[in-house]
This record gives C-alpha cells, sequence and structure tokens, in this order.
C-alpha cells in the first residue's frame, strides 16, 4: 500500500468538500429545529410579559422552563428523525452537534447555579440567563455560520450577540432589566439568530428540490 502525503492544496479540496457536503445536509429541513427554538422562546417571551404586565406577579416567570422542557423534549426526536433520513454524520456535523451540546450542558448547569443561589442564600441571579441566552447561543450560532459558510447564521447571529452584549453591560452597570424594554430586546435577538436563519435554511432546501 502506497503512502501518499496530501499536499496543502489537496488538503483544502478535501475540507472545502467536506464542508460543502455538510451544507447539503444541514439544508434539508435542518431549519426546523432552529424554528423551533426561536418560535417557543419568542413565544414564551411574549407569553410572560403579557402576564407580568396584566397581573405583575414575578411567579409567571417560572414559564420560562417550559422553553427547557418542551425544548428539551422535542430537539433529541427531531434530531433522530433527521439522523435517520441523513445516514452517517460527517466530521463537521459532528462538531457542530458538540458545539450545541456545549450550550446545551452550560445551560442546564447555569439553570441549577441559579436555583441554588435563590433557594440556598435568597439571591435572584436569574438576570444570567438572559446574559447566557444572548451571549453564549448566539457565539456559537456564528462559529456554525462560518463553518458552513452560512450567511444567515452569521449575521442572525450577531444581532442576537449585540443584544446580548447590551443586556451583559445592564447587569455589570446595575441598570434594571425592565420587562418593557428586555422582553423586545430579547424576542428581537431570537427573532435574528433563529427563527429568520430556520426560514432561510427551509427555503434554500425548497429550492434545491
Amino acid at each position: 500500500m502506497n503512502n501518499k502525503t496530501l499536499t496543502e492544496k489537496e488538503s483544502l479540496e478535501i475540507i472545502t468538500t467536506m464542508i460543502e457536503r455538510t451544507k447539503e445536509r444541514y439544508m434539508l429541513g435542518d431549519g426546523n429545529i432552529l424554528l423551533l427554538w426561536g418560535y417557543l422562546s419568542v413565544g414564551i417571551a411574549a407569553l410572560v410579559w403579557t402576564l407580568l404586565a396584566l397581573t405583575h406577579n414575578p411567579a409567571v416567570n417560572w414559564l420560562w422552563f417550559l422553553i427547557w422542557i418542551i425544548g428539551g423534549i422535542a430537539t433529541p426526536i427531531m434530531a433522530r428523525r433527521q439522523s435517520r433520513r441523513k445516514g452517517m454524520k460527517s466530521a463537521t456535523d459532528k462538531i457542530i452537534s458538540r458545539l450545541w451540546s456545549v450550550v446545551g450542558f452550560s445551560a442546564i448547569a447555569c439553570t441549577f447555579c441559579c436555583l441554588g443561589f435563590l433557594l440556598f442564600g435568597g439571591v435572584d441571579s436569574w438576570s444570567m440567563m438572559f446574559a447566557f441566552a444572548l451571549i453564549i447561543v448566539p457565539m456559537i450560532e456564528i462559529a456554525q455560520g462560518i463553518i458552513l459558510d452560512e450567511r444567515s447564521f452569521v449575521w442572525g447571529g450577531s444581532v442576537g450577540l449585540l443584544a446580548g452584549i447590551i443586556t451583559l453591560a445592564c447587569i455589570a452597570g446595575h441598570v434594571e432589566l425592565a420587562a418593557r424594554w428586555m422582553m423586545p430586546l430579547f424576542i428581537a435577538g431570537f427573532a435574528a439568530m433563529m427563527i429568520i436563519p430556520g426560514h432561510v435554511l427551509n427555503y434554500k432546501a425548497r429550492r434545491q428540490r
């Protein structure tokens, strides 16, 4: 068996081909998972915002957990269906999947951390979850957009990240995250980084058929 050392050009061609194949695989209905999280997050945010305005009862904030419960149940089901449709995962698929796994585990860790502060210290640190959702999530989406050369991910993630930077600056500056402006900011961020890219991917999928 002959051992052949790949030249730099050949290596780049292999990587480019792998990314292009992954892009094709990711455009066959994969926008649905983004749409799930986008519409779910926007819908729950709008519901909480409305109930806060009507009742002024902070207990309605527990409804935020519906995002993790519904999304956590639906995502693995949708992912398994897509996996059966696509077949074996490429190396790029695995990298992107692991990046989003980091987001999921980080979200769980942040949730338990906030619960611990509340239950054992009486400290309300839930504003950290806004910063997490609008900093970590868009950064991973931007990374995915760069890997796949998908501009809707990069632009959408950038809008979400900008919302996260504003949120983080307010937390650091002890500015109250008032619902009257924080909720629209959150909704706009998730619409930009989840809903719009999700529809873009599905649109491209329809054009390829």
